[in-house]
């Protein structure tokens, strides 16, 4: 299989540095608040691709680091739409909209986070990469994949992690019907599906773009399906989320 051309590491966007952005809204946000649940999520995710990196794992470690930065971009583009009072796509505002809902469990924020970012980010993050490296996406099949099996590998622990306690079991009831719906792996087979597509259409801007926004809206609709709350205010949070604060944070339930 042919490979990317091999580039110098762009000094601009080291994995590290998408890390250093992940603590740091980790220790400006509320740990219940629904988008520091997914931040804390996918930090694990990044420091596991970072440790892959380091320890030799990728047969093209520069085609992994830059896929992995693109597409962490697109979640941190989100997060500073949202701190500057600008709209974040579609995929994303339901996460923000009831990030603080004491009705939504923790588990819910954590996949509708990767469900937007899944969903949508990572077709479009293959893109970016592409362009970036001069590659087709079929050249990116092996890092996909692989950042792809570490994503599920992770999925169960944080099912595990995040589900009520005994003593919640009227709610884990409908929270496991309702997570039981939706697939990450369905989601990472859809997102290569999506990317192979709109690299098809680069040529056609017009229908590329009508295609992203369709793509963006269907995600945003499961999103807004994955956080119904379940619970009335005050059944598990405990302490309540102020009001006013800014934008991300970790996973606890």
């Amino acid at each position: 299989m042919p490979r990317c051309e091999q580039l110098p590491p762009a000094v601009d966007t080291p994995v590290d540095a998408v890390i250093s952005r992940m603590r740091a809204l980790d220790a400006a946000l509320h740990p219940r608040d629904g988008v520091a649940v997914f931040n804390r999520v996918y930090l694990a995710v990044t420091e596991a691709v970072d440790r892959w990196v380091d320890t030799g794992r990728f047969v093209d470690a520069h085609a992994a680091i830059t896929l992995d930065v693109r597409f962490a971009q697109r979640y941190l583009a989100a997060v500073e739409a949202v701190a500057d009072e600008r709209h974040p796509p579609a995929c994303w505002r339901p996460l923000f909209q009831f990030r603080r809902h004491p009705g939504v469990r923790p588990l819910q924020f954590a996949l509708a986070g990767i469900n937007a970012h899944i969903g949508h980010d990572l077709a479009l993050a293959v893109v970016d990469t592409c362009r970036t490296l001069g590659c087709a996406p079929v050249e990116l099949e092996d890092e996909f994949d692989m950042v792809g099996d570490l994503l599920l590998s992770l999925e169960e622990r944080i099912r595990e992690d995040l589900m009520p306690d005994p003593d919640l079991f009227r709610i884990a009831d409908p929270l496991t019907h309702l997570l039981g719906s939706w697939s990450l792996e369905r989601a990472r087979d859809a997102a290569w599906t999506a990317a192979r597509a709109l690299w098809a259409l680069r040529e056609l801007p017009d229908v590329a773009g009508e295609f992203t926004e369709r793509l963006d809206t269907a995600v945003g609709f499961a999103g807004r399906m994955l956080l119904t709350p379940l619970t009335a205010p005050g059944v598990w949070q405990t302490d309540r989320l102020q009001s006013s604060g800014s934008s991300t944070g970790a996973i606890s339930s």
